[in-house]
């Protein structure tokens, strides 16, 4: 099967104004859309196609959202223009405004000078591998051209001014109705991005006091020192106010990290322990199984195994874990870093759901994060990260390949190791857990060093 070269594990990524990323390519990449698009309207007996496009709050996004709603406008498929709104949000919007597909200009957690476009199909789903690789088919075939539009039939572009409003009325929606945050303090902070206008409102609406952090986009500044990926700031804040909760979003708020009321970081595991473990007493867990990723620490397999329930993996992507939910029909998963899927609420990882619904087990239970948050005992867990030029197959990689089975064997069954390549940035992760954390981390600097020797 031929292979994709421009979408990776989350879209289409990179430096602004570099190829990939540059308005030709992303011009292209919205004719090929609307190409689609227009297809399945006219099937369907609609005269024009409608695609929802949204943003995170980077400098480049102007620059990108001219270009793709230039490249569908062109095809005689309508735009709707979100302006600065969370990923999860478009993906509510395309599915609730009945539109054809929506598209999202986000590098995520990534940097402002880094950019990228994900799209959703018309039920908030990201697109499917297979549909993907036939965008890049038509991007690439010269036919294209021959389809656009006539003078008479050049799609429209409209703003939908209500957008923020619709979502955060969704929001409110998935918290339970006879709860409010009343009396609580919530210190979030927004990473300067996406939701630096929606997080702070639906808190507050719900009854919150909100001290909001990351709530001054510049078009630089997102992602920078703040958010899920800095929970730093975030953390001091929450002791320095007495705080009940910190919540940190990144830059298109489909993450999420929290902190207790002490300032320590809870990340998405304990999350996903702590939520799975209501849903199987509640009966609301379907299939008793939670989905995970080959990254979820041991200490989650075991917390679920022992209030009865499961947890299976997935490689590392959100949406590989949506893709075995929908196969395997169940309703919770997420990854470590933070990107939680409730499928009784929503179709892709949302950070400001999952505050909620964390907020909800809080006040139902009346006791603290702190708590809570026993839920589950970490394994201890070592990461490593390093920059390599180029992402060779590890099997090809004698000495890598060899030290990664020699560690294997020392730690047998009281640990694992995994090795992969980001899918979105040019580096190696190195992953082991083990009961003994100085010796984890003495291999994974080993086999991190045997990479480096190797690709850098």
């Amino acid at each position: 099967m031929a292979t994709r070269r421009l979408f990776g594990t989350d879209g289409i990524r990179g430096v602004a104004n570099v190829a990939p990323m540059t308005p030709e390519v992303v011009l292209r990449l919205g004719m090929a859309i609307a190409a689609q698009v227009r297809a399945g309207a006219t099937a369907a007996g609609r005269r024009h196609g409608r695609i929802v496009i949204g943003k995170d709050t980077r400098l480049s996004g102007y620059l990108f959202e001219t270009a793709l709603e230039a490249g569908i406008v062109s095809m005689g498929a309508d735009v709707m223009l979100c302006g600065p709104l969370p990923t999860p949000a478009i993906a509510f919007i395309t599915s609730s405004m009945r539109a054809d597909a929506g598209i999202v200009i986000s590098a995520s957690h990534n940097p402002y000078q880094d950019n990228g476009i994900k799209v959703f199909a018309r039920d908030g789903f990201k697109l499917p591998d297979d549909v993907e690789l036939e965008l890049e088919r038509l991007m690439d075939d010269p036919t294209l051209d021959r389809l656009r539009a006539g003078a008479a039939d050049i799609g429209r572009a409209v703003r939908i001014d209500d957008a923020v409003g619709r979502y955060v009325v969704f929001l409110k929606n998935s918290f339970p109705r006879h709860l409010t945050l009343d009396g609580l303090k919530i210190v979030v902070d927004c990473a300067h991005g996406a939701a630096y206008k929606v997080a702070p409102a639906v808190f507050a609406e719900l009854g919150a006091e909100v001290i909001a952090l990351g709530v001054d986009p510049d078009g630089k500044n997102i992602n920078a020192g703040c958010g899920a990926l800095h929970p730093e700031q975030l953390a001091a804040e929450v002791r320095a106010r007495g705080a009940h909760l910190g919540v940190a979003l990144d830059g298109d708020a489909d993450r999420v990290i929290v902190c207790d009321e002490a300032g320590k970081i809870v990340d998405g595991d304990t999350v996903m322990a702590l939520c799975g473990t209501r849903m199987l007493a509640r009966g609301t867990l379907r299939h008793g199984t939670v989905v995970g990723t080959v990254m979820s620490n041991l200490g989650l397999e075991r917390a679920l195994l022992s209030a009865g329930g499961r947890l299976i993996r997935t490689q590392v992507g959100d949406r590989y874990v949506v893709e075995e939910m929908r196969r395997g029909t169940y309703n919770f998963g997420g990854e470590q870093s933070g990107h939680l899927v409730f499928f009784d609420h929503a179709t892709t990882g949302d950070g400001v759901v999952a505050a909620l619904a964390v907020l909800a087990i809080m006040l139902e239970e009346g006791r603290p994060l702190s708590e809570l948050s026993r839920v589950m005992e970490r394994c201890p867990q070592v990461l490593v990260n390093v920059a390599v030029t180029e992402q060779r197959p590890l099997d090809g990689l004698p000495e890598v390949a060899g030290l990664i089975a020699r560690v294997e064997r020392d730690l047998g069954t009281d640990g694992r190791v995994l090795v992969r390549y980001s899918g979105t940035e040019r580096k190696a992760r190195v992953m082991i857990e083990g009961s003994d954390e100085t010796r984890i981390r003495a291999f994974a600097d080993e086999i991190a060093q045997a990479i480096v020797r190797a690709c850098a």
